[in-house]
């Protein structure tokens, strides 16, 4: 099973290219934009997978999506199916 996941572009150092935040911490990976019928801006939300941005989506959108991730990892993690996230 693949999975998309809505990220927070951080900076945009270059044509096709962003840098983004990967969950609450300090986890930044960076992305092609490529896909993308407009470049990101910082602080924009992106769906990534597989390291390209699919489409852009709002600040609502993303945090519900996140909000649902949270939920489901909370659920296996009770359950022992999932480690303790770190």
């Amino acid at each position: 099973m693949c999975l998309a996941v809505p990220v927070r572009v951080v900076d945009v150092p270059e044509e096709g290219k962003a840098r983004v935040q990967v969950g609450a911490g300090e986890n930044h990976m960076e992305i092609s934009t490529i896909l993308l019928p407009e470049p990101p801006r910082p602080g924009d939300y992106v769906i990534v997978h597989a390291g390209f941005a699919l489409r852009a989506l709002d600040a609502a959108e993303a945090e519900e999506s996140l909000k649902i991730f949270r939920q489901i990892a909370e659920l296996g993690v009770n359950e022992g199916r999932f480690a303790e996230p770190l």
